[in-house]
């Protein structure tokens, strides 16, 4: 006997409410009250009843789906985007949205990609990273008043939602840190520098700059985005050169691996010769080498917001804007 698929129909039916009672309540419809949501809901899962998207886009206007849009131009191993992605997914849990995720794997992809969602109406809302002071996908989105969270700030983050982590803060913490421990040559393995967050770190770093003296320098041939085997060579080669280097500021538990590995090759010990202070996502780095100075960022915290601001974004656009700058402090999760 052909198997068929449960609909509505079955449910009310079953539950002795009328079609429309159970779609508004599988909805969430604020006029239905929470036993019967409760009992509909019940039914639907025990007879594995699964939302027709497509029809009820025709009905509503919405998908239900937020996309979550991420660079795949890199292979840097680390569980930064993982972390991310669990996050959002579990925030959505129980809400009638669902994430799809839409990667781009060049510069010249990032728009393209967004405004393919929103031409196609893929999704409700976009929650996009990696952002550059100037963005064009979020001047494009709030040009056409399309529903989004940024995972950055820009020059425009007062007019848009955001979540952040204070780069700028971390840079400065990064060198007080260092210089407190005598290191005077810096090397600081930074993002592409057209991202506000390598942009906010530099400006970190450069504060403190003013105050002491000390030597700065930018990586140069690499950034923390590049493959692993590309990261570790142009390290090793600028560890092995006669230019002193005593620190090491890195923005992810990757570069800050990576950064280990060179100075490992390069014949110099950790905590000796050179220092190295990271920012990561996974509190990993004291189990590998406790010499490593770290602070950690929670990616659950950031996920979650990212996903609540989408949801508010989608389901109330005019109240006030969901923004949060996560400080970076001295006694923030540090180690």
């Amino acid at each position: 006997m052909p198997f068929k698929r449960p609909t509505l129909k079955t449910i009310s039916e079953l539950s002795g409410f009328a079609v429309t009672t159970v779609s508004r309540a599988l909805n969430d419809g604020p006029e239905i009250g929470a036993d019967t949501k409760e009992k509909v809901k019940k039914i639907a899962e025990e007879i594995g009843y699964v939302r027709n998207r497509s029809g009820l886009g025709l009905v509503t206007g919405r998908t239900n789906v937020i996309s979550l849009v991420l660079s795949a131009d890199h292979d840097v191993i680390d569980d930064h985007t993982g972390r991310l992605i669990s996050a959002i997914a579990h925030s959505l849990s129980g809400t009638i949205y669902h994430m799809n995720i839409v990667t781009f794997s060049s510069d010249a992809d990032r728009l393209a990609v967004v405004r393919h969602v929103v031409e196609t109406r893929a999704a409700d809302a976009i929650i996009l990273n990696q952002t550059k002071p100037e963005d064009e996908r979020i001047a494009y989105m709030m040009e056409r008043g399309f529903p989004f969270a940024a995972y950055g700030r820009t020059n425009w983050q007062a007019q848009h939602r955001y979540f952040d982590f204070d780069t700028e803060a971390f840079g400065e913490m990064a060198v007080r840190r260092l210089y407190e421990k005598g290191r005077r040559h810096f090397l600081v393995v930074s993002p592409p520098a057209d991202l506000s967050y390598s942009q906010h770190l530099i400006a970190g770093l450069e504060r403190v700059h003013k105050e002491h003296d000390y030597t700065l320098e930018v990586l140069e041939g690499a950034t923390s985005h590049d493959t692993g085997e590309v990261l570790l060579r142009t390290l090793l080669d600028r560890l092995q050169s006669p230019e002193p280097v005593d620190a090491i500021i890195a923005p992810s538990t990757a570069t800050a691996v990576l950064s280990l590995a060179a100075i490992e090759q390069s014949g110099k010990r950790l905590g000796t010769d050179i220092d190295v202070f990271a920012k990561e996502a996974s509190p990993y780095l004291k189990f590998i080498r406790s010499e490593i100075l770290s602070v950690y960022q929670d990616l659950t915290e950031a996920g979650d917001f990212l996903a609540k601001a989408a949801v508010q974004a989608i389901e109330h656009p005019e109240s006030p804007l969901m923004q949060r700058l996560e400080p970076t402090t001295e006694d923030y999760k540090s180690h």
